[in-house]
């Protein structure tokens, strides 16, 4: 089991309300905070955040260089999976893969895929 995920992130208050919008709805509650992070926990999982430091933040995070791609996440239904994707482009969060949502993943996999203030890619499956 993944003990947790540390992720920095270019503006500690964009992610925050990004994530204490998100993560809730998902399972997590929060578990830890202070002045340059957060974390959230379900289980014995979790997921922090933390601001990055300005000599680190000249480059920007992109999913296609070496390192992370993208976090999936376990929905707990289609119909979660479609009220989250209508919540997060009422938020006007960038949703991928548009013109082949919800399948995206292929015709077996039921997601909504989009970006995080950082444009992390985020994934909320549906169970089959």
């Amino acid at each position: 089991m993944l003990h947790h995920v540390e992720i920095n992130v270019s503006n500690l208050k964009k992610s925050r309300s990004f994530y204490d919008f998100l993560l809730p709805k998902l399972g997590y509650g929060l578990y830890q905070q202070w002045d340059k992070g957060f974390s959230y926990k379900v289980n014995h999982t979790y997921l922090v955040f933390v601001q990055t430091e300005e000599k680190h933040a000249d480059l920007a995070f992109h999913r296609g260089r070496t390192g992370l791609n993208h976090l999936a996440f376990h929905g707990e239904s289609r119909s979660q999976v479609d009220e989250l994707t209508e919540e997060l482009i009422n938020r006007g969060v960038n949703i991928l893969y548009k013109d082949r949502h919800p399948y995206a993943g292929g015709n077996q996999t039921y997601a909504v895929f989009f970006e995080d203030p950082d444009r992390l890619k985020l994934e909320i499956v549906a169970p089959k």
